[in-house]
């Protein structure tokens, strides 16, 4: 039988079999189809994943439904005591929870650390929204009162990807779920650790049974979230494909949607700009996380005279060393498309000033790695200008004017981040007002904004209204109920009657 000799193949599982959680307990996969997990860090076989089905789905919505009767009447601030322990419980587990995201993603255990200190700024500020969700209350006319309420949607469910097997999951838990929803999450079959320990940590803080749940699977979990009708929002976070792949389903099932999707960030870089600040940001956005991350610096165009800086780039980037302070990529097959593009860039007369194709990390053989790469004189028209490439690769492209590189820029169909360098505030501002882009940074090459303020791009990068995390996300996971009350009959029928 082949499963059985796949697992001779694999002689040591680390840990067990992954199960989903539903109603507050591990439970089995009814399926039969079997993925395998290995550690991109070194190639360790990490688990078996199966795949969930319908009826598996099922069963959680099921579980979710029930809890939401009461999850739902419970006051916020009842709620949001849950999220004040799970933040402390956080903290006091963030070194286990670093190096289980590391292992099973790839990245350095630093990056790990700095996703679960994100995870607790997140956690923090779902903690604030009973002071978000107050509501208001206007005497519209002599004992006649209108009121807004925000109540909670329902079933809601939120699908994730590979990159922050920690953080991400947490841009949706503490805000949907402290604002009255119960969840089914979706993680990424590649990553499937993270989540289940921080289930057991939302079941330490106290969350009732069945608010949270876990399914497991691949796209074809995903298509039955979106048409379960038992769903009544879905968020998701990956590829562009996929989010309009998502969105179309999910909104054709007449679900609210919120999607987001790549991106092809461009920084500009000004000659007057501070060299060596300009050449760490620059190097830190283009790899950080091994360059998967949908905030980073893929496109760097070079406005007029920058070679002193690109220079100092170099420096930087050789500073990185794959297993040590630059992250394993994903797997193998991203490990062998991110090198394609390397290679179809070079042969189409791009210069490669830093060459991270074909590493070995040493007692690492197995694990799946790209070095820092950084290629020069690339063309607005070569794929590595215009592709998502999720890999820590940074292509730069020369214009004389910053109207050129504005161009170019605008001329991406993506729009989550832009960024300039300069220390010219004119040309800095003319930047901002210009640049396609939801989230825009001057002289820092990753903008992502810090709570309360939200995160999400624009064009094709995001589908749907709103963002995901902060007091945008307030609106995605809750609907508006008004209410008018009169007290004084002696007043009559008038028009507000």
């Amino acid at each position: 039988m082949l499963y059985d000799k796949l697992c001779a193949i694999f002689e040591y599982m680390k840990y067990e079999r992954i199960k989903n959680f539903i109603n507050g307990k591990f439970t089995d996969v009814t399926s039969e189809k079997i993925l395998f997990i290995n550690s991109p860090v070194d190639g360790t076989f990490l688990t078996e994943l199966p795949c969930s089905t319908g009826a598996d789905l099922e069963e959680a919505v099921n579980s979710a439904k029930a809890a939401f009767l009461l999850w739902s009447k419970t006051p916020i601030k009842e709620r949001v005591q849950v999220f004040f322990r799970y933040k402390f419980l956080l903290e006091k587990h963030l070194q286990e929870l670093a190096a289980l995201c590391s292992e099973e993603n790839g990245k350095t255990i630093s990056e790990s650390v700095a996703e679960i200190e994100k995870c607790i700024e997140l956690t923090e500020f779902a903690c604030s929204l009973p002071q978000l969700v107050t509501g208001e209350t206007l005497e519209v006319s002599k004992g006649i009162e209108c009121r807004t309420e925000r109540v909670p949607l329902g079933v809601v469910a939120s699908i994730v990807p590979f990159n922050f097997p920690a953080m991400v999951p947490n841009w949706t838990i503490p805000n949907a779920i402290a604002l009255g929803n119960c969840m089914i999450i979706k993680p990424s079959e590649k990553v499937p650790l993270s989540i289940g320990r921080i289930a057991m940590l939302l079941k330490e803080a106290g969350l009732p049974d069945g608010v949270f749940n876990i399914v497991h699977g691949d796209a074809e979990i995903v298509n039955a979230i979106c048409d379960h009708p038992g769903i009544e929002a879905v968020s998701f976070v990956g590829s562009t494909n996929a989010a309009k792949a998502v969105y179309r389903r999910a909104t054709e099932n007449l679900k609210r949607c919120l999607a987001l999707g790549g991106a092809k960030n461009h920084l500009l870089v000004l000659p007057d700009a501070t060299p060596d600040m300009t050449a760490q940001n620059v190097t830190a956005s283009m790899s950080g996380c091994a360059g998967q991350r949908c905030m980073a610096a893929s496109a760097m165009v070079g406005v007029g005279p920058v070679d002193h800086i690109i220079d100092k780039i170099c420096i930087e980037a050789r500073k990185l060393i794959p297993g040590e302070n630059l992250g394993a990529v994903i797997n193998k097959a991203a490990q062998q498309r991110i090198e394609r593009y390397i290679t179809e860039a070079e042969q189409q007369g791009a210069k490669i000033l830093v060459d991270g194709r074909n590493v070995v990390v040493q007692g690492k053989e197995n694990g799946t790695y790209v070095g820092a790469t950084v290629i020069d004189y690339v063309t607005p028209d070569m794929a590595v200008a215009k592709e998502e490439i999720f890999g820590p690769v940074i292509s730069i492209i020369r214009t004389n004017t910053i109207d050129e590189a504005l161009a170019i820029e605008n001329a991406n169909p993506y729009g989550n981040a832009a960024s300039v360098f300069t220390q010219n505030g004119g040309a800095a501002r003319y930047v901002m007002e210009k640049a396609s882009a939801g989230m825009i940074g001057v002289n820092i090459g990753v903008p992502v904004p810090r709570e309360p303020f939200s995160f999400g791009g624009w064009n094709e990068s995001k589908f749907g209204v709103g963002d995901i995390t902060g007091k945008s996300s307030i609106e995605f996971w809750t609907k508006l109920k008004k209410s008018t009350t009169k007290w004084n009959p002696e007043a009559g029928v008038n028009w507000m009657s």
